[in-house]
């Protein structure tokens, strides 16, 4: 059962939403979305997701498209890639504005890319050993499409955004695929979330670029779908960690032959001995199919989520922790 528009509660309940944008002429009028949220030194900080296309979903297969399906991505007719910009953002931590932005300049570490899909996506953004981190997957190393995650070291000046260092992570298993949503664990530094069912957290050794594995569970609870990476994890009451992850129905081809996507999020909360202590069942933000969450802080009593709503638009919502609380345990169930 999922839960349907967790919004309207928040909203019903004493809290505000955000649209997070900025201007046409910077972002070439194309999608923003899956923002990350750090605070840290009174600062609200912001990695806004850039795409060069548009996205159009049709929900519940109303208006599909005639030559792509229910799930279709537009491009410029002269450059048929998936391509990532990323922004660097300030916002009001109390009315969730944006302050400043400015587009991260990686130019010094850009390389010719050899795949179609092209830039650093779904940036996490982490402060470690007083450095600030943008760290995503790239695809665009390998004729393939293989995925790693990359560490881009910021530099954040007042005129400027520049990426100083990139570190590229391997992975024991070095025949994988795609590493992608790994979740950072704020006050661990270099520790990740890695998968979520089951438990699988991974540490990153930045001197030699290679992550070690510090926590694999033996249970695995049966869900519909596998949970996967989503928000940075921070901490929550009783010694325990708070994140939120999302899953994905993916339909390789529907009753028509086209594919498709249903993502819902959960809230999922660890012991501090990595045992799951609660997943809630699924749920949507704005009852939308294509919605994605990376970002999760949390200001003095305050709690702010940010997702990316259908890859064309992001939001911001701010709520009391006391009503997170009341969704966790009374409007959502457990579903351990």
């Amino acid at each position: 059962m999922v839960y349907n528009n967790l919004v309207k509660y928040i909203l019903h309940n004493g809290g505000m939403i955000n649209p997070i944008y900025i201007d046409n002429k910077y972002s070439g009028g194309t999608g923003l979305c899956n923002a990350s949220v750090l605070y840290v030194n009174n600062t609200l900080h912001m990695i806004l997701r850039n795409v060069e296309y548009t996205l159009h979903h049709s929900e519940n297969n109303k208006y599909e498209s005639r030559y792509e399906g229910p799930l279709s991505y537009y491009h410029r007719d002269d450059i048929i890639k998936l391509i990532t910009h990323n922004f660097y953002c300030v916002l009001d931590k109390d009315n969730l504005d944006i302050i400043s932005y400015k587009k991260i300049d990686t130019s010094k570490l850009d390389v010719k890319p050899l795949w179609t899909f092209i830039g650093l996506e779904d940036a996490r953004l982490a402060y470690w050993s007083n450095k600030f981190y943008a760290i995503g997957v790239r695809r665009d190393t390998t004729t393939n499409g293989q995925g790693r995650m990359e560490f881009s070291e910021l530099q954040i000046n007042t005129d400027n955004i520049l990426e100083i260092n990139r570190n590229r992570i391997e992975v024991e298993d070095t025949g994988s695929y795609c590493e992608k949503n790994w979740m950072p664990i704020k006050d661990k530094p270099y520790h990740f979330v890695k998968w979520s069912n089951p438990t699988h957290i991974v540490k990153v050794d930045l001197s030699n670029n290679i992550s070690k594995t510090i926590y694999l569970s033996k249970d695995k609870i049966n869900l519909p779908f596998d949970i996967r990476g989503g928000s940075q994890l921070i901490s929550w009451d009783d010694n325990t960690y708070l994140a939120i992850v999302h899953e994905c129905d993916f339909i390789e081809k529907n009753i028509n032959g086209y594919k498709d996507s249903k993502y819902n999020h959960r809230f999922i909360i660890w012991n501090s001995d990595w045992s799951l202590k609660y997943i809630s069942e699924p749920f949507n933000f704005m009852t939308a199919h294509i919605e994605f969450c990376i970002g999760l802080e949390q200001i003095e009593n305050n709690i702010i989520i940010v997702f990316g709503f259908q890859d064309n638009g992001c939001y911001a919502v701010k709520v009391s922790k006391n009503i997170v609380d009341n969704i966790i345990w009374k409007l959502l169930k457990n579903v351990l």
